[in-house]
């Protein structure tokens, strides 16, 4: 064998060596990344896992959950987060500009001044020691991380979602006649009968119905305006700074904008008396129907399900159930001290449901025309329950 030949057999391994390279398929050289051979101290001491979190917090004063980047002037839920993961040392400064880059998904969100139990985020994220209590550190008082579970590699709360349970706590004098003096609200008390025609009401909302009068831009045969709903019930009343409350619970698979508030808008309006309760069913016909729309206020995200995820995963000895029994009082505890009062004081300053009642007489719930939707569009539509389908 020449030199000549032996020196063109040994060159490769030598630009592999000084090269930082590495020998790939079929004896070519992969050159190495940048970030093959440069970690920060944070990447090597601590791994990177895909993680649920458990969120509870107040809306008021905030303009939603999800995060408009480089958009300082409407604060968000998700600014709050993104803030105390990079201060807790939990992701690095760039992933807060770009929320994909930590696989970050929500599993609903929230409109303007609406609040959450039981909201639910993955991501993945750096698992330092004392990860909740660090968040919670850098969070104000009225959001709170309640709990943490790994998860599976590819998991997405949205996606992976089963349904939503939403509550929605009203004073009652909502559903008195429509006649009745709201100069004195707080002196109005539920009667057995009234509360059995409300629930009579909510029951037919269950199972599978068109809900484009419920929403906005939705046109009548559009597939996704169909959503399925499981549960919808009024509680019995209580008392909560001197005036009498109920709350309205309701599950389903996925909601669209506004879907909650015209439901329990149109409701109110046939218990007080404007329209009959056929209007309900005329409601999910093609025709348009002139829903209102009840005050954001008062809507809480309680709780999301992952029962399909709970059945494949849940007992695999890896993973755990995304149930969060042990964290029942923590927040029963939060609803108690930041949800509850925000939403009975704002309710009895403000007065925003007798003000949003004195505009029912406006609507024509008779009315078929195309605008006929319209006439609430006016009453801030960046409040209430976001779209949240689970595609």
């Amino acid at each position: 064998m020449s030199e000549e030949s032996g020196n063109a057999q040994t060159k490769p391994l030598k630009r592999v060596e000084e090269g930082n390279g590495e020998s790939g398929e079929n004896g070519h050289i992969r050159k190495k990344l940048k970030s093959d051979v440069e970690q920060t101290g944070d990447e090597r001491k601590h791994p990177k896992r895909k993680v649920v979190l458990l969120l509870a917090y107040s809306g008021k004063g905030y303009y939603g959950m999800q995060r408009n980047a480089g958009s300082s002037q409407f604060k968000t839920i998700e600014d709050e987060l993104v803030t105390a993961l990079i201060k807790s040392g939990c992701i690095p400064d760039n992933h807060g500009d770009d929320m994909k880059k930590m696989s970050f998904q929500r599993c609903a969100r929230t409109d303007k001044g609406v609040s959450a139990a039981g909201q639910v985020v993955s991501l993945k994220l750096w698992m330092i020691e004392d990860v909740k209590e660090k968040l919670n550190s850098n969070l104000p008082p009225q959001i709170r991380v309640l709990g943490l579970k790994r998860v599976t590699g590819g998991f997405n709360s949205k996606n992976s979602c089963d349904a939503r349970t939403y509550s929605y706590m009203l004073p009652t004098v909502a559903f008195a006649p429509k006649d009745y003096s709201t100069e004195n609200s707080a002196a109005f008390r539920l009667e057995p009968e009234t509360l059995q025609r409300v629930n009579r009401l909510f029951g037919s909302y269950k199972g599978t119905h068109n809900f484009h009068n419920f929403t906005s831009q939705k046109a009548a045969r559009d597939p996704s305006a169909r959503r399925y709903i499981t549960e919808m019930t009024c509680g019995e009343p209580f008392v909560r700074g001197g005036a009498e409350f109920a709350e309205i619970t309701v599950r389903g698979q996925s909601f669209m904008m506004h879907q909650i508030r015209k439901m329990i808008g149109l409701v109110i309006a046939v218990v007080k008396g404007y329209s009959g309760d056929e209007v309900l069913k005329r409601s999910w016909g093609e025709e348009k129907v002139d829903v209102p729309k009840a005050p954001g206020l008062g809507l809480v995200l309680e709780k999301v399900h992952f029962d399909r995820y709970n059945k494949r995963f849940g007992g695999d000895g890896l993973h755990e159930c995304l149930e969060w029994t042990e964290e029942e009082q923590a927040i029963l505890a939060f609803k108690e001290e930041h949800i509850y009062p925000s939403i009975v004081e704002t309710e009895c300053q403000e007065g925003s449901m007798a003000s949003w009642m004195a505009t029912l007489p406006i609507h024509d719930f008779e009315a078929t025309a195309k605008g006929a939707q319209d006439k609430d569009r006016g009453q801030d539509d960046d409040e209430g329950n976001g779209s949240d389908s689970a595609l």
